[in-house]
């Protein structure tokens, strides 16, 4: 091990209540001087530089079972691709594609279309984006992906919100108590509703033979989870770059779906809903002069590694256009996140549907503060007028 180093007085730890609101300094001083750090805070190692991430999320010997099992808080997450090692992600992985993969989505095509058109029809002309807009897209876009019927969405809303608190590593004992009777009750949804859809992607799902009942509900739940808040926030952190830049919104609405597509790449780097990805060292690994040793916590920092000078050139900037842009907002490796697709044409058609409908789009207000909280990347209250 190298020898330790802290961060210099004056920097809010990247974790602290004050450090959560930004944590771009520290991350930016940690990838700069010591990219592979000993936390003496959290007993964990912090990766910041993007070879860094990029290689542990690829690395077989950063273990993303282990990973979630050492967690800081103990919580009963359904057995998913996020909790499993190849072979076993593997076999759970191949069934998931006909839930989210390219040809999922692009079957998806006209219902996420009416997702966003009828969300941007019933529009107020003052919202607030993560109530108005960011959770009832997110509640559309993977109503129509599961096929939950409109009676039944509501529900489905109150569940994948309560639900979403399992993404906090560091959520409070109480908090974590209620997002495990959260996940109960959306498992049991989920399993009623499988019993009643009779065709389509879930029955495809529930019918593949290299599936126990059990793993397929843990696809549809990280389905769930791990997409309706990312999903949500994601529109406020976006609109966040957007709005002070109306000559990005003018891009939108001129240069067509493959920009707007670019866009949302481009947006989920600068901030990733969900910054870090924990792993364990299933044996000794060396980065230059660091060794991590086996059995260590690892934190993969993507939020740091998506802005390495080193990669990206104006890593700070809003560069719409950005490509290749190899961020790693969507993990890297076995578990490259399986919604990519999903995220990347519902956010195209939203972002592009706001820039075309309504040019005069601004915030309302005094300009919105980051939430102190670690996951997701998130704003608190964001206020905009359309006209």
């Amino acid at each position: 091990m190298t020898a330790l180093r802290r961060l210099p007085a004056g920097l809010a730890h990247p974790f602290s209540p004050v450090g959560r609101s930004d944590p771009y300094p520290a991350y930016d001083w940690l990838r700069a001087n010591d990219p592979v750090h000993f936390d003496v805070t959290t007993r964990m190692w912090l990766l910041t530089a993007h070879e860094h991430c990029a290689s542990a999320l690829k690395d077989p010997r950063f273990s993303a079972a282990l990973g979630q099992r050492e967690r800081v808080r103990d919580d009963d997450l359904p057995a998913s691709m996020l909790t499993t090692d190849p072979p076993d992600h593997n076999r759970l992985r191949a069934p998931g594609m006909a839930l989210l993969g390219p040809a999922a989505v692009r079957e998806l095509a006209a219902a996420l279309t009416a997702v966003v058109d009828g969300l941007l029809d019933g529009l107020a002309d003052a919202a607030e984006v993560t109530r108005d807009l960011g959770e009832p897209f997110a509640t559309g876009v993977l109503a129509r992906t599961l096929l939950v019927p409109r009676e039944d969405e509501a529900a489905f809303a109150d569940l994948a919100r309560r639900a979403s608190v399992n993404l906090d590593p560091l959520a409070g004992p109480q908090a974590a108590r209620e997002g495990r009777v959260a996940m109960g009750e959306l498992t049991r949804f989920l399993d009623a509703h499988v019993a009643r859809e009779p065709g389509g992607a879930i029955a495809r799902l529930a019918e593949d033979e290299r599936l126990t009942r059990p793993e397929m509900l843990g696809i549809l739940s990280l389905a769930v989870v791990g997409g309706w808040r990312p999903l949500a926030e994601m529109v406020g952190n976006a609109l966040f770059w957007l709005l002070p830049r109306p000559e990005a919104l003018a891009a939108l609405r001129e240069g067509g779906d493959e920009l707007a597509r670019t866009a949302v790449d481009e947006l989920l780097r600068l901030e990733a809903p969900i910054p870090f990805t924990a792993r364990v060292t299933t044996a000794e690994v060396s980065f230059g002069d660091a060794v991590i040793p086996a059995g260590a916590r690892v934190l993969a920092v993507v939020a740091a590694a998506n802005r390495d000078p080193a990669v990206f050139d104006r890593p700070g900037d809003l560069v719409l256009t950005r490509s290749p842009n190899p961020h790693l907002a969507f993990g890297a490796g076995t578990h490259f996140c399986l919604g990519a697709p999903l995220v990347r044409q519902a956010g195209a058609l939203l972002l592009r549907g706001l820039a075309e409908r309504f040019p005069a789009i601004r915030a309302d207000g005094a300009p919105p503060a980051w939430a102190p909280v670690l996951v997701p990347r998130r704003l608190g209250e964001f206020r905009i007028r359309l006209s």
